[in-house]
């Protein structure tokens, strides 16, 4: 794999370069080659239209903090930026998802069937590119490595199973029920695996995995409660996601058509009166295509109102928190200040 300089001035330019340097190797894994119409150009479509690689770069930057060289971590990263697209194209299907990146999503440009198994495809090529570190990284590690994005993979299909089966089965879950399908399903990930991954391939002591495990899953979770939060308020559906920029890139209250289980539904089912918090459940029931405009719009106002959505913005506040005294436990470098300055980016400042 080409060697690429990262700008680690600030955290837009890191992410930047980065970002840039994953694009380009992820694109490169996958084959120009027959059939592309049906398989290979679909396998680019995602990676091409951008987004923040912020999971890759947590790799990167882990490794870097316990002294690693990010050469190292490069396969690995590139490996979880190929799942993440597998994964994004599934879910788009799952959640019948309008956009993805500004864009209409896989599914709807070129039909559920070729889009499922242009996944498939990512998914098969997440294994074959992490058989790349036996031949830079001794053998025991790269094992260790490959296990260890499978338990990342394992945990994403965990919680995403407890995601889906409350809407089929039209549960409501409580925050405990919640936090342990976030945990699983976001937690891991976008933050804990991407996190220790990298740390792995430094050579970081137990204690230190533990560590940035802590570190990583508080991001994670903020990150995804951050998510839903844009979900509601952001109105650049048709901008896609940037390294330290961009837009939303997904079409604005679509958790509520999807009827998504979220932190902020358990927030308003709380605080609203017992007639209007039956509304909500009826419309979180309703099948996508059954739920108005003016059904969306009537509860982002009630979260706005309620104060649910400060509720729930405190609750990422916390979980920066969480990240930041776990990384004062951790070496001191300009590895570390970045991670220290992506934990505002992702939990807090994120506004795209």
């Amino acid at each position: 794999m080409k060697v690429k300089s990262r700008d680690h001035s600030t955290l837009k330019s890191y992410l930047k370069s980065a970002g840039q340097w994953i694009g380009e190797e992820t694109i490169r894994c996958i084959p120009d080659s027959e059939p592309k119409e049906y398989l290979y150009d679909l396998m680019q479509n995602y990676p091409l239209r951008g987004g923040k690689r912020f999971r890759p770069a947590l790799v990167l930057l882990s490794c870097e903090l316990f002294g690693g060289d990010p050469e190292d971590a490069l396969t690995s990263a590139v490996a979880l930026e190929l799942f993440h697209n597998f994964a994004l194209i599934h879910d788009d299907i799952e959640d019948e998802s309008l956009l993805r990146r500004g864009t209409p999503t896989l599914h709807l440009q070129y039909g559920i069937a070729l889009a499922l198994n242009s996944g498939d495809a990512l998914l098969g090529l997440v294994h074959e590119i992490l058989l790349e570190n036996h031949l830079r990284l001794e053998g025991t590690l790269a094992l260790k490595i490959h296990r260890q994005l499978n338990k990342v993979m394992q945990a994403t299909f965990e919680g995403q199973a407890l995601d889906i089966g409350w809407v089929v089965n039209k549960v409501f879950p409580d925050r405990a029920e919640y936090r342990e399908m976030i945990s699983r399903k976001t937690g891991w990930y976008s933050g804990k695996g991407p996190c220790q991954c990298g740390a792995l391939i430094a050579g970081a002591s137990k204690t230190e995995l533990e560590i940035i495990g802590s570190f990583g899953e508080a991001i994670g979770i903020g990150f995804q409660v951050r998510d839903d939060l844009l979900n509601l308020t952001e109105e650049s559906e048709t901008v896609a996601p940037n390294a330290g920029a961009g837009g939303y890139g997904k079409e604005r209250g679509g958790d509520i058509a999807e009827g998504k289980r979220t932190l902020i539904t358990i927030e308003l089912l709380e605080r609203l009166p017992a007639a209007e918090a039956e509304e909500l459940r009826s419309i979180l029931l309703a099948e996508r295509d059954q739920v108005t405009e003016s059904e969306i719009n009537w509860c982002i106002e009630k979260a706005k109102n309620s104060g649910a959505l400060d509720s729930v913005a405190d609750y990422c506040q916390q979980h920066a928190i969480q990240a930041a005294d776990a990384l004062t436990k951790l070496p001191h470098n300009s590895a570390g200040s970045l991670l220290g300055e992506l934990v505002d980016y992702l939990t807090i400042e994120r506004k795209a």
